[in-house]
């Protein structure tokens, strides 16, 4: 063979130890990557666990105390278990854990309401006040006529009102809503009524109740948007009521069911009718209260 073949058959071989040297190189960096990754992701739980409250099993954020024989406990729990460690029975004192303080800032979790769809990541002492305002928690069901405490995203509540509340679900951006009470003067007993409108595509929660404004019995009925307040105030409603040549009307942008029922009630933000003119409206001998509360909702543009 010649010279020139020789440098021709090692130049043409060269190059294919060159590619198998690269394509080794690459499954090593892969490995190392995956293992580097399994590592991280292994030691971001082992101190998730370690940040987790023994007692309540919530995450523990500033001040973290921690008993002489290093035992943590957060802040709400220590107090619950007067100043005793839990696990040893020693007296926690005032010791903190800076330690574990110190090495939650470096951690970054996801928002707890991920299966929800918040996929945001936050730094750890930012998390939680995320997790408070996150538009993706769960609503609070607005059946105010009993402390429920079901929670769950708009559909699935409308769902429970209809099947566990058994409340009145109409279609359509006008109601004429009828209220009877045989004994009015029952105010305590008066208390509220509760019908689920869907209007726009969205639902809407029309309230009418009684309760004492100071010394004075009156009612209110107002009207709640079943999501964001900033999605609610891209709509009105005007509310009526009336009879004999009078009428009361009032007109208002309806509250997100993120503020409670009580809250809005006690803001009087709303149509309030004195018991007195009630009773007038409802003509007869005025003993039984027949009120017919006429509304509307609409879009702004």
């Amino acid at each position: 063979m010649t010279r020139g073949g020789v440098c021709k058959e090692v130049i043409e071989s060269h190059p294919k130890y060159l590619r198998h040297d690269v394509a080794i190189t690459k499954a090593d960096k892969t490995n190392v990557i995956t293992e580097t990754s399994r590592t991280t992701e292994k030691h971001t739980n082992v101190v998730y666990e370690l940040l987790e409250c023994p007692m309540c099993s919530k995450l523990m954020y500033p001040p973290i105390h921690q008993c002489p024989n290093g035992h943590t406990l957060c802040s709400n729990c220590k107090s619950k278990v007067h100043n005793c460690c839990p696990k040893c029975e020693c007296d926690m004192g005032n010791i903190r854990c800076l330690a574990l303080e110190k090495v939650a800032e470096s951690l970054e979790l996801p928002c707890r309401h991920q299966p929800l769809g918040c996929h945001d990541i936050f730094p750890y002492y930012s998390k939680l006040k995320h997790e408070q305002k996150c538009r993706f928690r769960p609503y609070d069901c607005p059946y105010a006529g009993s402390k429920c405490s079901v929670t769950g995203d708009i559909s699935n509540l409308v769902a429970h009102l209809r099947n566990d509340h058994n409340v009145d679900m109409h279609d359509g951006c006008t109601f004429n809503h009828r209220y009877v009470k045989s004994n009015p003067h029952e105010v305590e007993n008066a208390t509220w009524m509760l019908t689920v409108f869907n209007c726009y595509g969205r639902q809407f929660c029309l309230h009418f109740e009684a309760f004492q404004l100071g010394m004075a019995p009156v009612y209110i009925s107002f009207l709640r948007f079943m999501g964001e307040d900033n999605e609610a105030k891209n709509f009105s409603y005007s509310l009526e009521v009336g009879g004999y040549g009078r009428k009361l009307t009032w007109q208002g942008v309806p509250r997100s069911i993120r503020d409670s029922h009580q809250k809005i009630r006690d803001s009087q933000d709303g149509l309030i009718i004195p018991r007195k003119l009630a009773l007038f409206f409802s003509g007869g001998n005025r003993k039984e209260l027949k009120l017919r509360v006429i509304g509307r909702i609409w879009k702004e543009k």
